[in-house]
């Protein structure tokens, strides 16, 4: 394998993410990938799930595997001590108690943004060929992945303070005792690695994001929600994990209707996420933890395929030149053409999808063209550009 494959397990709260993670990286490990498998999930468990203590720092759990469970504080400190110290300083000039400035300086957002560092170091270092994430989950998730497009259009619209830097910086340090510029670079290279990670993840040669997910209503429906949004984001799904499914030989008497409902449901995520290939998991009737258990959820999930390959390729994106001008197909599925509206301004392309708004940066050529049209159909949206 040539580069660092990154593989990234989101869904609803209690399906099992951080076991079919594990059981991911521990068959890495096996089949002699150097192997990192990190949680991001506020509410770790990965310790227990490979039965091994883990850290802030990647700690190793067997050959050619290492776990690390993210600490917010430890990361910030070592990340973003000057960014944080910067505001501390602004918040004691305006007079702020002192505890409570130490709650507000971790900023909304820098919880994700210390979790993409440690990525951007694990990638370029090269020290691991598979890097597994465990992410919190779905909301949570969309959230993490779309900040580096939200600090995007802070920094670069909202925020330009950029540009301010040389006028107020010594009054700022006058002021405050901290120097601005060091708190200026520190988020000028944060902004960079949020730029660098956010390609990378959306590199489907690269990342590949798998929904894992139970043969339940709700959390079927959630799971096609945040399909829908991770295309609409621009990641790319490479595979479905079903978790959790009773044997056909389950007592009839204690689990009938149960087991007739998983049953439907099977074949309900097999139509509705086609032609995204669909991995099944066996509820083993007893928790899962330590590599005896997780090897034999990952026998089951992957059979004899390798974990890290890419199973399913779409890219989500496509501009097609026309005689008109331009035309952007973006995919999502599930969706129907009143859910989804589509505005221009400059050259950012503001797409609202029920509930969620993605501001797209548009490429600089199409400053010239103007949105004319926009429609869903056949799960495809499907934007016109006209020239102005």
């Amino acid at each position: 394998m040539s580069q660092t494959r990154i593989i990234l397990f989101t869904g609803k709260g209690g399906v099992g993410k951080t076991t079919i993670s594990a059981a991911t990286a521990l068959r890495a490990a096996e089949q002699g990938y150097k192997t990192l498998v990190m949680s991001t999930d506020p509410a770790h468990s990965l310790a227990d799930a490979l039965d091994h203590p883990l850290g802030p720092e990647p700690t190793q759990v067997r050959p050619n595997l290492c776990g690390q469970e993210f600490d917010v504080y430890y990361s910030i400190k070592k990340y973003l001590s000057n960014l944080r110290e910067l505001m501390l300083g602004i918040f004691k000039w305006r007079g702020i108690d002192r505890m409570l400035a130490e709650e507000m300086a971790i900023l909304p957002g820098m919880e994700e943004t210390a979790a993409f560092l440690w990525l951007d170091l694990f990638y370029r270092s090269g020290d691991y060929e598979v890097i597994i994430i465990d992410s919190a989950p779905t909301g949570e998730t969309l959230k993490h992945l779309t900040l580096p497009q939200v600090s995007q259009w802070w920094l670069t619209r909202a925020l330009p303070i950029q540009k301010a830097g040389k006028s107020i910086g010594p009054m700022v340090r006058r002021v405050t005792g901290v120097p601005l510029d060091k708190g200026l670079q520190e988020l000028e290279t944060y902004y960079n690695k949020l730029m660098y990670i956010q390609e990378i993840m959306s590199n489907p040669d690269i990342c590949s994001i798998r929904l894992v997910l139970n043969p339940e209503r709700m959390v079927i429906q959630e799971a096609l929600r945040a399909y829908t949004y991770l295309q609409l984001y621009g990641y790319p799904v490479d595979a479905v994990m079903v978790n959790r499914i009773l044997p056909p030989n389950s007592s009839e008497a204690v689990f009938g209707d149960y087991l007739e409902a998983q049953q439907r449901y099977l074949a309900e995520i097999a139509d509705t996420f086609a032609p995204l290939p669909i991995f099944h998991a066996p509820h083993l009737g007893r928790e899962v933890f330590g590599p005896e258990r997780l090897q034999a959820i990952a026998q089951e999930l992957y059979q004899q395929q390798d974990p890290q390959q890419i199973f399913f390729r779409r890219k989500p994106y496509h501009f097609i030149e026309r005689n008109y001008g331009y035309l952007l197909t973006i995919h999502l599925p599930f969706l129907h053409n009143d859910d989804v509206s589509v505005s221009q301004n400059g050259d950012e392309l503001i797409i609202q999808a029920k509930h969620r708004r993605r501001n797209l940066f548009l490429p600089k050529f199409l400053a010239y063209y103007r949105v004319t049209n926009s429609q869903v159909m056949d799960g495809q949206l499907l934007v016109r550009f006209e020239k102005a």
